[in-house]
């Protein structure tokens, strides 16, 4: 059994709290969190679990072999750092820090101690985006031209990271691991309505070095909640609708045909409209296929699916489009 001690039991941590319980692979040792309710809360889902308040106890337990890190984004990095120092392996929320420098030194970190170090990239767990994985792969969709998320809701607005930090590396892992490439540059606009210098509804725009291009829109601020994806190719289109209860993956066999020999300008393009899929997804709490991923590969000494170098390539693109939307909207490319 794997010891975990999950440091951060509030609205998210909580959730991690009960989905390591719940698992015949590791035990809760502790729960590390400064607020005593919070605490409490825990207790209901791991009442075997040892509760603190100090993150130094998590540190120097010899009982603990590994740390899920719940905790606020600017946290991340230190803290990893911290854990991976103290010998344990490590599970750090997204993002894994706010600078590429401070994501490549806790990824080094880990490859020096010989540690698993994972981020929760929480959608490459769900069954859905593996499913479109495997559909972009299999060339299903044939070339890939464009693909667009949007990730917004009313609330939940936070105060020590924009919209485009909390929400968008949601949307950027699954790109990303779709397109399977880094884009070469990027543009971001947004706009402040909340609260001041920090941007709670942005527009990020990547073009690729195959010439494809993918748009992410995250806001707080918006009349629906909206989770949705949609990839484009140049033979079929699907889209990933994670609101939907039932049915979220959908496969259009929707194109254009460009005719090879044609008289009139009507029949160089011919609309082809054919059937929509709906292929049936076994499901699976994703952060519980997340919990078992990362259990499995300190058992196993696995290197994660979203491991440190994904995570400093999500973090690479933020940090181009957090400098590209202090320069309104100006391409920034990403190095």
């Amino acid at each position: 059994m794997v010891r975990v001690a999950i440091v951060g039991s509030g609205r998210w941590g909580i959730n991690h709290v009960r989905a390591f319980a719940r698992s015949s692979l590791g035990r809760v040792q502790a729960v590390c969190d400064p607020d005593g309710a919070s605490l409490e809360r825990a207790r209901a889902f791991a009442p075997e679990a040892r509760l603190v308040k100090s993150y130094d106890d998590v540190l120097a337990a010899g009982d603990v072999d590994a740390v899920v890190l719940a905790t606020p984004a600017k946290t991340h990095a230190e803290m990893a750092l911290a854990a991976l120092a103290a010998g344990k392996h490590v599970l750090v929320e997204k993002p894994l820090a706010l600078r590429v420098d401070d994501a490549e030194r806790v990824t080094a970190a880990a490859e020096r101690a010989g540690k698993v170090l994972m981020v929760g990239h929480l959608m490459l767990y769900h069954p859905v985006v593996e499913r479109m994985r495997h559909v972009v792969k299999s060339g299903e969709l044939g070339e890939l031209f464009y693909l667009y998320a949007l990730r917004v809701n009313l609330g939940t607005v936070r105060r020590d990271e924009n919209a485009m930090w909390s929400l968008g590396p949601h949307d950027l892992s699954m790109i990303l691991h779709l397109v399977d490439d880094v884009p070469k540059s990027v543009t971001a606009r947004g706009g402040t309505y909340l609260q001041a210098n920090v941007p709670d509804v942005v527009f990020l725009n990547m073009r690729f070095s195959k010439g494809i291009v993918a748009q992410v829109q995250n806001s707080w601020l918006d009349p629906r909640k909206e989770r949705r994806l949609t990839v484009v190719g140049s033979k079929k289109m699907m889209e990933f609708d994670d609101v939907r209860a039932h049915g979220k993956l959908k496969i259009f066999d929707r194109g254009v045909a460009r005719e090879q020999e044609f008289t009139e300008y009507a029949q160089f393009l011919s609309i082809r409209s054919g059937d929509v899929a709906a292929p049936e997804i076994p499901m699976e709490e994703p952060l519980v296929a997340e919990c078992r991923h990362f259990l499995e590969c300190i058992r196993e000494g696995r290197r994660p699916l979203t491991d440190g170098a994904s995570a400093v390539r999500v973090v690479r693109v933020l940090e181009a489009a957090e400098r590209s939307l202090g320069l309104d909207g100006m391409p920034v490319e990403v190095v």
